[in-house]
């Protein structure tokens, strides 16, 4: 250490402009923000306000212990007659750190201690709806659907694991609409957990006039092939019962609608939502990372007249018949 510290010292006497001779010891945590003002130009009030956002927004400092990434008990033991070197020894997770992540939930979301006694015996019982968006009086006025409510059943090497499984539909009735699947042990925890999914996926849906979709459609999934039909005001929902609620949630009045091939529920319900949606991906892009894309993003779906007219750079006119 010693012979490193004279290859240090010299080196920093030689090179002055990359070492300071000032000091060799380490800054302090607020050392890393401040700058010196000697050599530097005086800045504009454009840079000014730039500096303020980045000292405000600055990154952490890995330097302090962070209360629960770094939790741990350590003890330092002196060097002894029979040991001549100093040893140090870290304990971790004990106590847990999920007892800290527990006093996280109590200050920050003000969760109390019965639901956190539920959660640590195997029921994840906290209330999901007070991380929506969406106020309890809103979601009593949106339209919701309970499309599938069944029993399933995972075969494994120890005996079968039996389950409940939901799938909700809901919507506002005026172009918002989404879906939500969920398992689990307990009906309850599956039906909050598939509503929580719900409301998180809603997204717009295009619609002529308000009533109908804009021109004919058709897609087709696995065995399964659906053909939309826009029809004039008055005309109704003439399609499969698997389709009228989602067409009600979404505010689609007239429409016909033919499933033709296999009518399996759950891939009727999602061929139509990926249908509806126009979707946000960009085209070719797969998963990402080199492979290919989810099924359920799979083309662009259905796109409204703004978003044809802002693409092809042109004006489009209604075409009346006489």
């Amino acid at each position: 250490m010693a012979s490193v510290a004279r290859k240090v010292l010299h080196h920093s006497l030689r090179c002055p402009r990359i070492i300071p001779s000032t000091s060799l010891a380490l800054p302090a945590s607020t050392s890393f923000v401040r700058y010196s003002s000697s050599n530097v130009p005086q800045a504009s009030n454009h840079d000014k306000g730039i500096e303020e956002v980045d000292a405000e927004g600055a990154f952490p400092n890995l330097m302090t212990p962070d209360p629960l990434m770094d939790l741990h008990q350590s003890e330092v033991f002196p060097a002894t007659a029979k040991y001549p070197y100093e040893s140090k020894v870290i304990i971790r997770n004990d106590p847990s750190m999920f007892k800290a992540y527990q006093n996280v939930l109590k200050e920050k979301y003000n969760v109390t201690q019965a639901e956190l006694d539920k959660q640590v015996m195997g029921r994840d019982t906290i209330d999901s709806s007070r991380f929506l968006p969406i106020d309890s009086k809103t979601r009593q006025q949106m339209h919701q659907y309970t499309m599938i409510n069944r029993r399933v059943t995972r075969q494994t090497g120890k005996g079968k694991i039996h389950r409940v499984g939901y799938f909700i539909v809901v919507g506002n009735g005026d172009g918002l609409v989404g879906y939500g699947q969920a398992k689990h042990d307990e009906s309850s925890v599956a039906l909050e957990k598939a509503n929580f999914q719900a409301y998180r996926s809603m997204d717009h849906v295009e619609r002529f006039e308000g009533r109908t979709v804009w021109t004919e459609m058709e897609d087709k999934m696995g065995a399964t092939r659906i053909i939309l039909r826009p029809r004039p005001v008055g005309f109704g929902l003439r399609c499969s019962p698997t389709m009228h609620p989602i067409f009600r949630a979404a505010g689609i009045k007239d429409i016909s609608a033919k499933v033709w091939g296999s009518r399996n529920p759950m891939t009727v319900m999602k061929l139509l939502f990926r249908m509806l949606y126009a979707g946000n991906a960009p085209l070719g892009m797969g998963d990402g990372v080199g492979g290919g894309g989810r099924k359920l993003e799979k083309g662009i779906g259905m796109r409204g007249k703004d978003e044809i007219q802002r693409e092809r750079g042109r004006k489009l006119l209604n075409v009346w018949r006489a």
